[in-house]
């Protein structure tokens, strides 16, 4: 089958809802690429032009997703303990679940901190460099931000269809699938690839205008 034929049934299958062997193997074939690498930058200029029109959305939508996982999983863990020491007894899914939840909180934090710049940011060593290669440093940053989201797009997408073929459940669980929880990682590195997006047009404007590019990062804090 050719990478076009590969493609289409990607994206007539995944719309379609109709998953089965023939549709995974199309997810596995370089075909993936030629679908999610577009998607993602499609998706990245929505996200963008989404948080320009909502403020609100662009301050707080990962650190809500965030807090709340993060909220949800400490409510379990206190629960679970709770109920092995004091009642001798542990729902199943106490310790699985709340792993699967800490990926959706790690990862959407990333995300934010992506807007905030504070990963491997060495902020006080490019300071001392050129503003013209400080900019030069900054583009190095977005393009491969750019290229990791890119890479999590095209394989997640790829371990949710798989996870859902095979009928993975959450162990310790009657129904919950494993892919209801997977499936937000795409969306994560979608949305991350639109912070990344929104980060390289600020520093385009910030160049022209011959204004400051490296700021101190602040962990946890918003410097916009």
């Amino acid at each position: 089958m050719s990478i076009w034929a590969d493609a289409a049934t990607i994206v007539t299958a995944t719309l379609g809802g109709e998953i089965n062997f023939k549709v995974t193997q199309a997810y596995r074939s370089p075909a993936a690429w030629l679908v999610f690498v577009p998607l993602t930058v499609v998706g990245a200029l929505l996200v963008n032009y989404i948080y320009k029109l909502s403020p609100w959305l662009d301050r707080n939508l990962e650190k809500s997703i965030a807090v709340s996982t993060y909220i949800v999983i400490a409510v379990i863990i206190f629960v679970g303990v709770i109920q092995r020491f004091v009642f001798s007894s542990q729902v199943p899914w106490s310790t699985t679940i709340p792993p699967l939840l800490f990926m959706i909180m790690s990862w959407y934090g990333c995300s934010y901190n992506v807007k905030l710049r504070t990963h491997l940011s060495f902020s006080e060593f490019r300071a001392k460099m050129s503003h013209q290669r400080q900019y030069m440093m900054l583009c190095m940053d977005n393009v491969l931000w750019f290229i990791f989201c890119l890479i999590c797009v095209t394989t997640m997408a790829r371990i949710t269809v798989n996870t859902y073929d095979n009928f993975a459940i959450v162990l310790g669980t009657d129904g919950i699938m494993r892919w209801w929880f997977i499936i937000t990682m795409p969306l994560c590195f979608i949305m991350m690839a639109g912070r990344v997006l929104s980060n390289a047009l600020i520093d385009l404007r910030k160049y022209r205008n011959n204004e400051t590019l490296i700021e101190q990062a602040i962990i946890g804090g918003d410097t916009g």
